[in-house]
């Protein structure tokens, strides 16, 4: 079973919920709330963590009042004076992991509930809401975001359902693949659980064949049974894999390349062998709807499949040594530009960190069928619509290349951040249609990436780009196909600009 599914937040084997397993915990911790390794390596010694930045002053004094306490009485069944309590409740302090253990085991509480901002996307999916053009006459900056969210937030929470709401004119908690996407945010798309399962299971194939696809091959059928099938496409022609008891097959699409045959192979064995907990985790981030359920656990299928594919320590380690290289590593793991994508984005092990990149797929009309944030923080991704300045569109015209650009985005809540996007066309899995993946990192920590050589950082150089045209506010953009959404538009019967809109304040 995974960390925190029993009593939905740990484990059975923790038995009497004082920590057999610290580093399960705290582990579980960084995952959440953002723990620092620093602090991690701290807490394994002691379960002190006193320069943590998890503030939970509402929700401590939230539950206390709950509980019917008054801050003497709870700090003294937490083990804690009733002044350093004072100081949590009012966000002077942060929450250490050793009052974390406390809080469990006194009231039974579920961790996830000191961080209840993360259901909104936290203070970068704050910022996005506050920085619409709704409220742009304000001036609202990121800095008076965090206080609302750090002394509020509740009602920072229900400011977000309103505006939501307001917004699509439906509530976007209940949309399925909004839903499953934040809880993917929520846990920085790192699974820690599923790496380490994944890794294990690689060491263990890597021992009887070195080719991935061999030993995916020989575990199948020495440890299930099922031979592997290649059909032909007027058999399979909307299907990639099927699993086929009766015959004992696994049946595969032959159009399928060999990376994404393998990665089908891999997506089978997990089912086999890991779907309950699969299961369990998709269970325990308890959604409204099953529809997000099953996508949430799709996308857990997928991970641990690339997990297994590109084993987090020897992927880490080929990473460093090869400077990011992304052709080199499709190449050593056997993988597509794609799968290689989105696994740069998992790379979140305390401890063993990689460089915390985004990625996104869109298509030729501008439309994002894929979007993951990972630790990047960046709201490069929170549109329905892409710039066409963005070069993420050339990628279609240069299929065999990946191409870098320096970006950045004006005027907005990601204002002040530049970003190195590296884009590149890929075919659609079994070979109908393409689509352009872009991988993105915050230039500052671009220096070590092999296609970002010769390319410049520097903010002045860097491409202006909006979020699609209805919320980007660039007044000289001749790109422009909308007016900004809001905008008081000018018309000039004298002169003609060269801009297809002029607009005001």
């Amino acid at each position: 079973m995974l960390p925190f599914l029993g009593r939905s937040y740990l484990p059975a084997s923790y038995g009497c919920t004082r920590c057999d397993n610290i580093e399960k915990l705290t582990n579980y911790l960084v995952l959440l709330h953002g723990l620092s390794d620093s602090n991690l390596s701290q807490c394994k010694d002691s379960y002190k963590m006193s320069e943590s930045s998890l503030l939970a002053g509402p929700a401590l004094r939230r539950l206390r009042k709950r509980e019917g306490l008054t801050q003497a009485a709870m700090s003294a069944r937490l083990g804690i004076s009733a002044s350093y309590l004072n100081l949590i409740e009012r966000n002077k302090r942060p929450v250490s992991a050793r009052v974390v253990v406390q809080l469990v085991e006194q009231f039974d509480l579920d961790p996830r509930r000191l961080k209840a901002d993360e259901a909104i996307g936290g203070l970068d999916g704050l910022s996005r809401r506050l920085g619409d053009e709704r409220f742009a006459d304000l001036g609202i900056d990121r800095e008076e975001a965090a206080e609302f969210l750090a002394a509020a937030p509740q009602a920072a929470a229900a400011f977000v359902r309103l505006f939501d709401k307001a917004s699509n004119g439906i509530d976007r908690q209940y949309d399925p693949l909004v839903a499953s996407r934040r809880e993917i945010e929520r846990w920085r798309n790192h699974f820690a659980d599923l790496d380490n399962a994944a890794e294990e299971l690689a060491d263990e194939l890597r021992l009887s064949r070195a080719d991935m696809g061999a030993a995916l091959t020989e575990r199948l059928r020495e440890r299930h049974q099922l031979a592997i099938r290649v059909l032909p496409r007027e058999v399979m022609p909307q299907t990639l894999r099927r699993l086929d008891l009766h015959a004992r097959q696994v049946q595969l699409a032959e159009m399928l390349s060999p990376a994404s045959r393998n990665f089908q192979l891999a997506l089978q064995l997990g089912l086999l062998e890991h779907g309950d907990s699969f299961a369990q985790l998709a269970a325990g981030a308890q959604f409204e709807d099953e529809g997000a359920r099953k996508l949430f656990e799709r996308h857990l299928t997928g991970y641990f499949a690339a997990a297994l594919i590109m084993p987090y320590s020897r992927f880490l380690r080929a990473c460093d040594a090869t400077g990011y290289d992304l052709p080199v590593l499709e190449r050593r793991f056997n993988v597509s530009a794609e799968q290689l994508s989105h696994r740069l984005t998992t790379l979140q092990r305390v401890g063993q960190r990689g460089l915390p990149f985004f990625m996104a797929r869109v298509d030729r009309a501008g439309q994002f069928s894929k979007r993951f944030a990972g630790a990047s923080g960046t709201l490069l991704l929170e549109t329905e619509d892409s710039c066409p300045l963005w070069q993420v569109h050339e990628a279609f015209e240069r299929p065999d290349r990946w191409i870098a650009q320096t970006v950045r985005v004006d005027g907005d809540s990601d204002a002040g951040r530049e970003w190195v996007t590296l884009s590149h066309a890929v075919d659609a899995t079994g070979g109908d249609g393409k689509f352009s993946i872009v991988l993105g990192l915050e230039a500052r920590l671009a220096q070590p990436l092999a296609q970002a050589r010769g390319l410049s950082l520097l903010r002045e150089q860097a491409q202006p780009i909006g979020l699609g045209c209805e919320r980007c506010r660039r007044p000289d953009c001749r790109q422009r196909s909308l007016p900004p959404r809001g905008a008081n538009l000018a018309f000039d019967t004298v002169s003609r600009a060269a801009t297809p809109f002029e607009f005001g304040p």
